[in-house]
């Protein structure tokens, strides 16, 4: 009897915990303060819009247009960049007014209080220190607002000339189409050169007045000039509604969004749906939620993680380019942008092979649309733009994961010869890459980090080159690919930079930090990218003088000072624990060198150190800019017991589960579990055996094509 009760309770226990909405642990102001540089606005998953407020201040830590130590807001507008180092986008902004005292201002600055501000997925609201209480929700393609005034006249200025930190208006165009239609565009260059985004917006009450502001060139109804604003009165009742399409082809391709016949235009309605959306994207991964803390932690992550890329076509799947080119991805799928390549190829993109099956073909062909669109793939794709941000061409691991993955939807051969052409563009060190079997420093800056960069490139072609039968090229690629050990100075045991004649640059200061373009290293010194082989591990270590010398190296980075030298030093370069630097790309597949190397207790100790002191709840949250989603995927990973060190071709390396339970659904229909299982045993906390399905496995890594499977991975822990 007591055992049948005791089954009912757990049942019951369990249907309760299958019922909680897992959008209830996301916190989308985690992050928001610190360098994390997120936005807590309204989105959907991967959505054209992000519906969010910005401060009007402007600076680094503004790349996304909020940072919660402002207390004012300058409108709210309907794109944005999430954890990016550099700031841009924040297009066609909407600021509600009670007055018109200070209309012909460039920036309006209206005070609030964050006590009197909320956030949750796909919905956000603030009450300005006005009385205005302003609302925001979004589906796909459309911004909705919600704002109640405390009268009956209301206000609203829409600004095309608005701008953060890089980005100025180029043009901008503000139209009224009848008393309660405006229409307009606006062009900016920036981190985006030649960026459009059109829009079309309808609101619930009728306009009874408007007024154009600025520098623009105007008739009654319409205006042209890069700071175009107008001012709308509304004075029918306190609430007014508010939807704004958006479109990167034309203003007539927005109406056509706004007047779409099946629309939603309910503002509770899409706020339900953008949440159900969310909702669907958490249920992807389920954790024991018994630990509060960590549950808003991970599933923030989780939810972080579907924010970027963001869809660029419209519903039919037209775009338009940077160089006003008008063109069709393909009839019911959507073509994608912010593409933040150096980042999200080393977790986030492996995690997407798992989390985002339905998906990955469009995001895939996206990548080869801009090779044909350009004759490169992307490095750094920002409106159709190519800003050739950061080092390597790592697009191609993104590819090669894929097809080494067989996930089907795109074409191997055309990927391959998208492959094949960036390694061998005429431009960012490439050339003197391939002539000196390295990138000589007095050639080309950065040449530390492009030369361990493009030799990790290259052993991914080399692998996809064997998978499709192309010997010669799998030679030659991997040839290429051992390009790193030519800079390996095993008198101090980092990677140096060399000059064209052979010789190391001198005088030689691992803890030296040149932001510039002229440093050998991006972002950060020789102790973060001198363990940048992934792909040859064992290799790396016999330059070392073995498997234990590499150990006692990576003991040392653990150890030295957290200091960096020289004039101009990164402040990209955060989250340190001695050289460690957690807060920025390089080292997130550091510790898990320490599994592969065969000490998994030693990767298990500092990766709880790196949860513990780097990932916290609250504003501050986050150590280094969240980078469209790589810093999340790192903890997401490695909260499951196991990461991608070697982002190409499916190997995952275990670390230290942060789990108690958890269950993921896979693309194919069937589930993975993990368990773990405390076990008392001498030593700090460590994973002392795997058991995949029942079965012991080395405590060392899972194929991709295992966990597809389905199953249960038991991880036994020590006390």
């Amino acid at each position: 009897m007591h055992r049948i009760a005791g089954m009912l309770l757990l049942l019951s226990i369990t249907h309760l915990l299958a019922a909680q909405k897992l959008t209830r642990w996301v916190d989308p102001f985690l992050g928001t303060g610190g360098h994390g540089h997120v936005y807590p606005g309204a989105t959907v998953p991967f959505g054209m819009v992000q519906l969010s407020p910005d401060n009007g201040v402007e600076g680094w830590d503004w790349c996304s247009g909020y940072h919660y130590s402002s207390n004012t807001i300058a409108g709210f507008s309907h794109t944005h960049l999430s954890g990016t180092g550099i700031g841009d986008w924040c297009d066609i902004s909407v600021l509600p007014l009670t007055d018109t005292t200070e209309i012909s201002k460039s920036k309006i600055l209206l005070p609030f209080d964050h006590k009197n501000e909320k956030a949750s997925p796909g919905y956000y609201s603030v009450k300005l220190n006005n009385g205005t209480l302003c609302e925001l929700t979004a589906d796909t393609r459309t911004g909705h607002h919600r704002y109640t005034f405390h009268n009956k006249n209301g206000w609203l200025r829409f600004d095309m000339g608005f701008a953060i930190n890089w980005d100025k208006s180029t043009a901008g165009m503000l139209q009224r189409i009848d008393d309660k239609t405006i229409v307009g565009y606006r062009y900016s260059t920036g981190w985006a050169k030649g960026q459009k985004v059109y829009f079309a917006a309808r609101f619930s009450q009728p306009i009874s007045y408007h007024q154009f502001l600025d520098d623009s060139v105007h008739t009654k109804d319409q205006a042209f000039g890069p700071h175009s604003k107008i001012l709308l009165q509304f004075n029918e009742g306190s609430k007014l509604l508010l939807q704004v399409t958006l479109s990167s082809v034309s203003t007539e391709k927005a109406l056509l969004e706004l007047n779409y016949p099946t629309r939603n235009n309910d503002f509770e309605s899409v706020r339900r749906t953008a949440e159900q959306h969310w909702e669907k994207e958490l249920k992807k991964i389920q954790i024991d939620t018994t630990d509060k803390a960590f549950a808003t932690r991970f599933y923030t992550a989780l939810y972080r993680t579907g924010l970027a890329p963001v869809i660029h076509s419209d519903r039919d799947g037209a775009y338009q380019t940077w160089d006003y080119k008008n063109k069709i991805f393909a009839k019911g799928k959507n073509k994608y942008t912010i593409f933040s390549q150096w980042d999200v190829f080393r977790a986030l993109s492996p995690l997407f092979s798992l989390t985002q099956p339905d998906r990955m073909p469009d995001l895939l062909n996206s990548l080869l649309q801009r090779y044909e669109d350009d004759g490169l793939l992307p490095v750094w794709d920002i409106s159709t733009w190519e800003a050739n941000t950061m080092t390597g061409y790592h697009s191609i691991p993104i590819l090669a994961d894929a097809i080494l993955k067989n996930i089907k939807g795109f074409d191997y051969e055309k990927a391959y010869t998208a492959m094949r052409a960036s390694a061998f563009q005429k431009q960012r060190g490439t050339p003197a890459y391939i002539q000196y079997g390295y990138v000589p420093q007095d050639k080309y800056g950065w040449s530390v980090t492009m030369t361990l960069e493009y030799a990790f490139d290259d052993w991914c072609i080399a692998q996809v080159a064997q998978k499709l039968g192309k010997e010669e090229d799998h030679k030659l690629f991997t040839q290429r690919a051992g390009s790193y050990a030519k800079l390996f100075d095993a008198n101090t045991g980092f990677m140096r930079g060399r000059k064209s004649d052979g010789s190391f640059i001198e005088p030689f200061d691992p803890l030296l930090s040149e932001h510039g373009f002229d440093g050998q290293y991006i972002e950060g010194t020789a102790w973060q990218h001198s363990f940048f082989v992934p792909h040859a591990v064992d290799s790396l270590a016999a330059l070392y003088g073995g498997k234990e010398k590499l150990v006692a190296k990576l003991d040392e980075l653990f150890t030295a000072p957290s200091e960096l030298h020289g004039d101009n030093v990164s402040i990209d370069v955060t989250g340190l624990i001695g050289q460690y630097a957690h807060g920025n790309e390089p080292s997130h597949h550091i510790i898990y060198m320490y599994t592969a190397l065969g000490h998994p207790e030693k990767a298990a100790k500092w990766l709880q150190v790196v949860a513990d002191s780097i990932y916290k709840n609250g504003p501050d949250g986050l150590s280094g800019n969240d980078d469209c989603g790589q810093m999340s995927a790192w903890y997401l990973w490695t909260s499951l017991g196991l990461y991608p060190m070697n982002p190409c071709g499916g190997e995952y390396l275990f670390g230290y589960p942060l789990i108690r339970k958890a269950t993921m659904q896979l693309p194919n229909k069937k589930t993975l579990r993990f368990e773990v299982k405390k076990e008392k045993k001498q030593g700090p906390p460590h994973i002392t055996r795997v058991e995949w399905n029942g079965r012991s496995i080395p405590v060392r890594s899972i194929q991709h094509s295992e966990l597809l499977k389905g199953g249960t991975l038991t991880y036994y822990v020590a006390e």
